[in-house]
């Protein structure tokens, strides 16, 4: 039986793709982790015995830090919600359907990106 044939991965093989995604959700929770701790981070680097030109862009920079570890941060949630709406298409048993085209997404695609809900087919369409 061809991936074509099929109209749902075996139990088999969504126990494989949970194994799979449950690993990177304990690596994206690791990374968030990370990423949260620098972005509480308010340490002044020192610079208080500094000129006022240079502690004007030290603190800028910090500014600007900030603002792109919370938009990691954001970016890092939506990922780790992503792939447990993935776990939740497994235990229901349409894991790996196009959301689309009805059909399996590719097995080496899903490999790459645990949470697709397109195939490369309906993906192209959307361009």
């Amino acid at each position: 039986m061809t991936d074509t044939e099929k109209t749902r991965y075996s139990d088999a093989e969504l126990e494989e793709f949970k194994t799979l995604i449950t690993d990177k959700i304990k690596k994206a929770m690791e990374q968030l982790e990370l990423i949260q701790s620098s972005y509480k981070n308010d340490s002044n680097n020192g610079t208080d015995d500094t000129s006022p030109t240079f502690k004007a862009f030290d603190e800028g920079s910090e500014v600007m830090s900030k603002e792109a570890n919370s938009q990691l941060a954001i970016r890092q949630e939506k990922f780790i919600r992503d792939l447990k709406n993935a776990l939740v298409r497994i235990e229901n048993k349409t894991y790996g359907v196009c959301r689309v085209t009805g059909k399996l997404i590719n097995k080496e695609r899903l490999k790459l990106v645990p949470h697709a809900t397109l195939s490369i087919e309906a993906k192209n369409l959307q361009k």
